[in-house]
């Protein structure tokens, strides 16, 4: 048996808006983290379940470790079980955030994940993408308490994979949006807003229509092939009929364009 002592871990920090309750309940309620993370399922007390879904077919299932009102909450989740390997050594998965209040009526946030391995190649490639993905994630949490705090998301989600490089796939995407950089305005597909930022596989959109709220695009590797996943969080009392209605359409509209993508990729081998 080998033993799971490669240390994993990142520390990421940021300021937000907000009281320590708001800021609280954003990251520590099921309905907080569902409007800026993923859906998400939580018994609020120490070793209450958490479940993320994650997409179709897909659930992280973990436990709550610490649960310090306006203070600490943490939570593990099996990693391995993610990617298909359930049978391997490595520990759980701990994410930690930690509020501190300051003046002005912001908060300091640290975001501390961390387990520990064997060194595996699909360890690495897993914490190279998690270790991506975290940053804008959090920088959705910065948006959303400073423009819907303490508002119910109704998520939107959608998905689609390619040949090439991720790069390349979100660059088509940006590309079918009219886009290149933060600051545009974007009014393509039904879609009407400004990008916010713009990253090399990310860029998230601020929303005036279909309904107010955000769009978070990232690209990843998946298995060999470049993947995209959009996961929209709209705040308003028509979203659950906007999603109904624009979901399909959207998902429609990216299977087009990595299907394009694809081609591409293909006259250019």
């Amino acid at each position: 048996m080998t033993t799971p002592d490669v240390p994993y871990r990142f520390e990421l920090e940021l300021t937000v808006p907000g009281t320590a309750e708001q800021v609280w309940h954003a990251i520590a309620s099921a309905e907080g983290i569902s409007a800026w993370l993923m859906p998400t399922g939580l018994e609020p007390r120490q070793g209450g379940a958490i479940a993320f879904d994650m997409g179709p077919d897909m659930t992280s299932r973990g436990r709550v470790n610490a649960f310090e009102p306006t203070r600490r909450f943490a939570y593990e989740e099996d990693w391995a079980a993610l990617v298909g390997r359930s049978a391997a050594e490595v520990t759980p998965l701990v994410t930690e955030f930690l509020v501190e209040a300051e003046s002005g009526g912001t908060c300091a946030v640290r975001v501390v994940t961390s387990a520990f391995g064997t060194g595996a190649d699909w360890e690495n490639e897993f914490w190279e993408e998690m270790s991506n993905g975290w940053a804008p994630m959090l920088d959705n949490l910065r948006l959303y308490l400073t423009h819907f705090p303490g508002q119910r998301a109704t998520n939107l989600c959608a998905g689609a994979t390619s040949t090439g490089t991720p790069e390349a796939l979100i660059d088509a995407v940006r590309d079918a949006l009219g886009i290149a950089g933060a600051g545009e305005v974007v009014d393509a597909n039904g879609i009407v807003g400004r990008v916010e930022r713009s990253l090399p596989r990310h860029f998230l959109l601020c929303l005036d229509e279909p309904a107010p709220g955000f769009l978070s695009f990232y690209a990843f590797t998946s298995e060999g092939s470049a993947g995209v996943h959009v996961q929209g969080y709209l705040f308003s009392d028509a979203a659950p009929s906007v999603v109904e209605r624009e979901q399909p359409r959207l998902q429609a509209w990216l299977d087009g364009v990595a299907a394009d993508a694809a081609t591409a990729d293909a006259s250019s081998a």
